[in-house]
């Protein structure tokens, strides 16, 4: 990853990334707003969250549909629904197996079988953050991230989360 795709990441988490592999999606605005992180940190502990939110606007727009508590209906749907189930499952797996796969890349020796994943996954949904990254990283991977994304509504409408020298933050 280059310094001045590092150097935005930075500015919008407010401090520098841990683990940073690659940008995993670039948000409508220009701006990366999904990183890849390493399995393993420099030091070899354990990070198991692959896909990371990094848009302070994005971010925001989650934690209001936490805070409204969505993430609690969508786990009780997961009780009534079984193909809402095997669907959720199944992005379990995809995010085991890309995980698995970025520590190949990375030259890490990947997590343990039985490590979380994200999310909640596989059996309840417990970060919508982790979830939304996971489904812009790869899409139509994460059902909870597609409709979680889909409520947040358009985050990058005002423009890019970090202002240049010449503008101003307006909200």
């Amino acid at each position: 990853m280059d310094a001045a795709t590092e150097a935005v990441v930075t500015a919008q988490l407010g401090r520098p990334p841990r683990g940073l592999r690659a940008v995993a999606h670039v948000c409508p605005c220009g701006q990366p707003d999904v990183v890849e992180t390493a399995p393993r940190l420099p030091d070899g502990t354990p990070f198991p969250t692959l896909y990371y939110l990094t848009c302070p606007r994005a971010a925001a727009a989650i934690s209001r549909l936490e805070a409204a508590g969505l993430m609690r209906t969508m786990t009780a749907r997961l009780a009534d629904d079984a193909g809402l189930r095997a669907a959720y499952a199944a992005a379990h797996q995809d995010y085991v197996t890309r995980r698995q796969d970025a520590a190949t890349a990375a030259g890490v020796a990947p997590l343990p079988d039985g490590t979380q994943t994200a999310g909640g996954m596989p059996t309840r949904v417990k970060c919508l953050h982790a979830l939304v990254a996971h489904e812009l990283a790869v899409p139509g991977a994460n059902p909870f991230g597609r409709e979680a994304a889909d409520a947040a509504g358009p985050w990058w409408a005002g423009g890019s989360c970090l202002p240049g020298p010449d503008d101003t933050e307006d909200d």
